[in-house]
């Protein structure tokens, strides 16, 4: 269950691990709010792998958004010929109609914690589309740090920003 600083108060937010039966509304999340879409079974495999860290908001029984993470062993993204173990932010999406309201926020704040608390990481990095001013803007005010451009990371050529950070 999510810690009371991680919810948004004014609208009754649960943050809590997604259930098997969620994973085709959090595939319909993900075709409405992103272009980058995933298959089922990819889905299906990072919520086997990574129970803890795979999160949805849920409204009042409705699912307004979710992050979805995964733990990996690999380079830091911070510290130059390191090995460590990262967290990964793979997706992460809000609906449309309860953005603005803290949901992104509490869902990241408490990936991170499961990735800290639960799994262990040492750091964790993400992708975002350089274009992306307000997730951007919510990752720099969570610690996040840009560490690196991906050139024509997204399938539409757009670039991305490798952001990090270390706990």
């Amino acid at each position: 269950m999510v810690r009371p600083e991680t919810a948004p108060r004014d609208i009754g937010v649960v943050i809590r691990p997604v259930r098997e039966e969620e994973i085709l509304t959090i595939m319909n999340i993900n075709r409405i709010c992103l272009p980058e879409n995933y298959s089922y079974s990819f889905f299906y495999s990072i919520f086997k792998s990574n129970p803890e860290s795979f999160l949805v908001a849920d409204v009042g029984g409705v699912i307004a958004g979710y992050v979805m993470c995964r733990v990996e062993w690999g380079g830091s993204k911070i510290d130059t010929l390191r090995l460590r173990k990262l967290g990964h932010v793979v997706s992460i999406a809000v609906l449309p109609e309860f953005r603005r309201r803290g949901i992104g926020r509490a869902l990241m704040q408490e990936a991170l914690n499961v990735l800290r608390n639960v799994y262990g990481c040492d750091e964790v990095y993400l992708e975002v589309r350089v274009t992306n001013t307000q997730a951007i803007n919510l990752y720099y005010s969570l610690g996040f740090k840009v560490t690196r451009v991906a050139k024509n990371y997204y399938i539409d050529g757009e670039d991305a920003y490798v952001m990090a950070l270390k706990f």
